[in-house]
């Protein structure tokens, strides 16, 4: 639904500007454009869902979640196969990056072997879903450190001391741990990102990937389950809670002493976070900032400061 040419020109021209998206909507209903993949574009589909100039346009949070997608496709592509994305796959606007670290995990579980090969694939799924659908307007991959940067995390959330190192590639249990840090913060993103967007088309297309997130968060936080993992995943699930600025809404693998696989609050709903919420958690800075962590040199596209 997102191969038509239309809906790449249609995204390219609203990437990053919701005055832009708001001009082409209606350009596009007075043409008579119609109905294009599952999403009406038509005068009243324009008029029905007014636009915020102050808001972010659906490109600008396509490509937001794309600078998410380059970090988890990277992480597990290394993981499995021994290298990261193509080269063709990662090229666009903004400033294109290089990776830092990354290897293949000597998985001694032949379960979980498969589990991080399909999720590998999911990954590198989504990147190029994300990439056709944006088009032209699709932002490059940033810088990416997966070394250094999962010290500081492990370090953050004292699961190591303050001079020792984390390899998330040294064992599957690192591994798991590693996954577990991105998984539920990639859920929470999608989940936040649901109200910005306003075509149902898109909508529809983050709703999928959102819930094959949460099928990856549920299986990383089943494994760690299995294998008693719970008091380290506790303090990673404690370092984002402190990193996001926001509550205490995170949850770790265990509550009331029992399983806690998919962390709800009383009505069986899963949190959101807004997308700077993510940021300072990937950015490991709990202040405005527009770089760290895991993107040395921040996001590609509009939305890159986290939040204060």
């Amino acid at each position: 639904m997102f191969g038509k040419k239309l809906v790449r020109q249609m995204i390219s021209r609203s990437s990053e500007n919701a005055n832009d998206r708001r001009r082409f909507l209606q350009s596009a209903g007075a043409l008579g454009l119609g109905i294009v993949g599952g999403g009406v574009l038509g005068a009243g589909a324009a008029a029905a869902a007014p636009i915020a100039a102050e808001g972010p346009s659906d490109g600008a949070v396509l490509n937001f979640a794309l600078n998410l997608e380059y970090l988890e496709g990277e992480f597990y592509s290394y993981a499995v196969h021994g290298h990261g994305l193509a080269d063709s796959l990662t090229t666009g606007t903004g400033t294109h990056g290089a990776v830092t670290g990354g290897k293949k995990v000597p998985f001694q579980t032949a379960r979980i072997r498969q589990y991080a090969t399909e999720i590998a694939a999911d990954e590198l799924a989504h990147v190029k879903f994300l990439r056709s659908a944006l088009g032209s307007a699709a932002v490059s991959r940033p810088a990416i450190n997966i070394r250094d940067s999962f010290t500081s995390a492990a370090r953050a959330a004292k699961l190591i001391g303050p001079k020792e190192f984390f390899d998330p590639y040294k064992n599957e249990n690192n591994f798991l741990l590693a996954a577990f840090l991105f998984e539920d913060v990639g859920v929470t993103a999608y989940k936040g990102a649901a109200p910005l967007i306003t075509n149902k088309t898109y909508l529809e297309a983050a709703a999928g990937i959102l819930s094959a997130e949460a099928y990856h968060a549920a299986t990383i936080r089943s494994q760690l389950f299995e294998k008693n993992l719970g008091a380290h995943a506790a303090k990673l699930s404690g370092a984002r809670n402190i990193l996001d600025g926001y509550g205490d809404e995170d949850q770790g693998i265990i509550r009331d002493h029992n399983a806690n696989i998919n962390p709800t609050d009383k009505n069986g709903i899963n949190f959101s976070r807004s997308y700077d919420r993510v940021l300072n958690i990937v950015y490991l800075n709990p202040g405005k900032v527009t770089k760290g962590g895991f993107y040395p040199a921040g996001v590609n596209g509009s939305l890159n400061t986290s939040s204060s």
